[in-house]
């Protein structure tokens, strides 16, 4: 199950980083930028990756579709929204949905997620975290949750986990997202100064493996 891959994973790089303080997608985890860490465990578990962003100026430099959202200023849901869009456009059954602050995340657990969105049971696929809270902005979520989507963006219902209370969603337990690695740092976001400092350090301490154990 783990050797599937999914059609499409998309980066989602399109906050503004306020709790960071500054822009930081391309803050620097070892000898990479966050976002370089993601792209690579992406492609190492999709057959095509794309980037969430609403200024594709600055990453033009990636040579990869850049898509907006189409309802600016509605947090990451309007990001998978977009997404979600481009994918069902192109025929694609859905997509991998991962927050470009995910410095540890490897390519072997986006596959099992991936794997077992692949069938018709599930809307989405998330795994459970450290704290028991899934996780949704590291899932797959299938082009069926479009119309939910955009009923709860028409309403400014835009809390990601409240989506995955409204959709049928598998969650992936915190046993098996440990195959992979410790869960504090697999799904460590990084998204305070303090979370910038603790990924700095784990980066230094182990090299990176984005494909996973």
């Amino acid at each position: 199950m783990t050797e599937a891959r999914a059609p499409l994973a998309a980066i989602l790089a399109g906050g503004h980083s306020r709790r960071y303080g500054s822009p930081k997608t391309f803050a620097t985890v070892g000898d990479s930028t966050l976002l370089a860490r993601v792209l690579l465990a992406a492609a190492g578990a999709a057959d095509r990756v794309i980037v969430n962003a609403n200024d594709p100026a600055d990453f033009a430099h990636l040579g990869l579709p850049i898509v907006a959202d189409r309802l600016p200023g509605c947090g990451p849901l309007s990001g998978v929204h977009a997404v979600l869009h481009w994918a069902a456009e192109r025929g694609l059954s859905g997509a991998l949905c991962i927050a470009c602050d995910l410095p540890f995340v490897p390519s072997g657990l986006l596959r099992e997620i991936a794997a077992l969105g692949a069938g018709d049971d599930f809307d989405a696929v998330a795994p459970v975290g450290p704290d028991l809270v899934v996780q949704p902005l590291c899932a797959y979520y299938s082009v069926r949750c479009i119309p939910g989507i955009e009923g709860r963006l028409a309403r400014r219902e835009l809390p990601m986990r409240a989506l995955l209370d409204s959709v049928r969603v598998r969650t992936l337990p915190l046993e098996a997202v440990r195959r992979w690695g410790d869960p504090a740092v697999v799904l460590l976001n990084v998204n305070t100064p303090e979370d910038g400092r603790r990924a700095r350090e784990i980066a230094d301490s182990a090299p990176f493996r984005p494909t996973g154990a």
